[in-house]
């Protein structure tokens, strides 16, 4: 009797072993991985399934077809260290402390990055290329030299989060390399801000050429993640950290600057095809990994994971309280006259319907000087934009009647409030702040806005913001060419 009952716990426990033996193979097989593949200056709309029919972005469409497609996605900030910053720790960029510029040092440890919340819970975490930055410090983790390194040293069956970055598409670009990769410059659809010259096609079908390239990169990663059998099991977002490096874009928070392509694929966990318009912003992506690999998400995360739209089958609008998304920028070069330096800080919240946006100092210039001699650095000139054919096209043309207003909606001062009526003016090029008809709209966006900077202790609204233009920078500017 004693034997028989000795029997039957060394049975009981056997089974035990082996059914909690089953569930740890199960729930290991039901970790994803994760690839976050992003973009140097790729912004909306530039994209085959958005629309755009001059560029070809097979990679981009098929994730679109096989995934979600966001419609409205936006970055934190339009421009690279905070953008990326922010995406990292799945906060506001200017809860970063100096990161909240560009060209910054990343502070010490203050915040909850999702790479290393990731490498914690087990995963085989690395980067390839540029993640974060430009600026010092190391929040994405440990960097490899290749993909194919970066393979080789993970341990067998680890999970794996790869931070696939790119150069591309920004400047400088080769000139002419767009149109000789046939490119049609009369196909390009131009921002209604650039002036429509040879010059300014050819600048474009340049970027196209770039944005081309990333697409055909992480195209093959896909390739290879599929002849590894990582593909079905690995969560895949494809994006960019803002807008074009053009004028009014980058470094902007109008839509051709804030806004970016983001399309998700996730195997069959997700239903394909689908097309989304809630406003979400890239500061949700940190806590929908760590939703995805079942890792707790820090309460200091202002971003909200996109797993429940995800998993939803529904298209167009998901869920109904994503209706708006904030965005703002701080300091990108020092831009100013002399001996400022300082930043041209900018906070605005996006709805369906409207943009509004509230400049903190509009006596600044929005991208820096445009006298080069008064620059805080040397020679620097309308510091805030990147050099290159549109913006010497609008300089050189500037006092041409055609051309002068758009070189303003680009570079002339701003007043502090702005409101754009997206129905109507969808590029965001008329300023009806000013307009009585709009004084309700205008009034409950700004309360909206003044509200939700407060709330998430942005220093525009506690007093701290002297602080911001005082961090250290440790970049350039663009500098001023006599043959401009």
């Amino acid at each position: 009797m004693v034997r028989r009952i000795l029997r039957f716990f060394v049975v009981v426990a056997c089974l035990s072993a082996s059914t909690g033996t089953a569930l740890a193979q199960e729930a290991k097989a039901n970790t994803p991985n994760i690839v976050l593949a992003i973009a140097d200056d790729w912004g909306w709309p530039h994209a085959g399934a958005l629309g755009d029919k001059a560029v070809k972005t097979p990679t981009l469409d098929r994730l679109a077809e096989t995934g979600v497609l966001f419609e409205q996605a936006f970055v934190s900030s339009p421009s690279c260290t905070p953008s990326r910053g922010a995406l990292l720790t799945g906060q506001h960029f200017w809860r970063l402390g100096e990161a909240c510029n560009l060209w910054c040092q990343w502070p010490e440890r203050r915040f909850a990055e999702f790479p290393k919340l990731l490498s914690d819970a087990g995963y085989h975490v690395g980067s390839y290329r540029k993640i974060w930055g430009p600026g010092r410090g190391n929040p994405e983790g440990k960097k490899y030299k290749s993909v194919e390194e970066f393979f080789a040293a993970r341990p067998t069956g680890k999970p794996f989060c790869l931070l696939f970055g790119s150069s591309d598409p920004h400047r400088p670009y080769q000139a002419g390399s767009g149109k000789a990769a046939g490119i049609k410059l009369d196909e390009i659809k131009l921002f209604p801000h650039f002036p429509d010259a040879a010059e300014v096609r050819s600048d474009v079908a340049d970027y196209y050429f770039e944005v081309q390239r990333f697409d055909r990169e992480v195209g093959e990663l896909l390739k290879l993640l599929e002849q590894k059998g990582e593909l079905e099991n690995t969560l895949v977002v494809m994006t960019g950290d803002h807008g074009m490096p053009f004028p009014r874009c980058k470094a902007n928070v109008y839509d051709c600057g804030s806004r970016v392509p983001l399309a998700v694929r996730w195997g069959k966990k997700i239903k394909g095809g689908r097309r989304v318009t809630d406003l979400v912003s890239l500061t949700d992506l940190a806590p929908t990994f760590l939703e995805a690999a079942g890792v707790s998400v820090p309460g200091e995360m202002t971003g909200h994971s996109l797993v429940p739209v995800l998993l939803s089958e529904k298209s167009g609008r998901v869920d109904a309280k994503r209706d708006w998304v904030l965005v703002g920028r701080e300091r990108h070069t020092q831009a100013q006259e002399a001996p400022s330096g300082g930043g041209y800080p900018v906070r605005a919240i996006r709805t369906d319907d409207l943009l509004y946006v509230r400049n903190f100092l509009p006596d600044r210039w929005p991208a820096g000087t445009p006298d080069y001699e008064k620059a805080f650095f040397k020679n620097a000139w309308l510091a805030d934009c990147d050099n290159g054919p549109t913006k010497r096209y609008l300089w050189s043309h500037r006092d041409d009647p055609q051309v002068k207003s758009l070189y303003d909606l680009c570079f002339a001062k701003r007043p502090a409030e702005e409101l754009y009526d997206l129905k109507k003016d969808p590029h965001q090029l008329h300023n009806v702040a000013a307009d009585s008809s709009y004084d309700g709209a205008r009034k409950e966006l700004s309360e909206r806005l003044m509200a939700q900077l407060k709330q998430t202790g942005d220093p525009r609204l506690t007093g701290d913001a002297e602080a911001i233009d005082k961090y250290p920078y440790f970049g350039g500017a663009p500098q001023w060419n006599r043959d401009d």
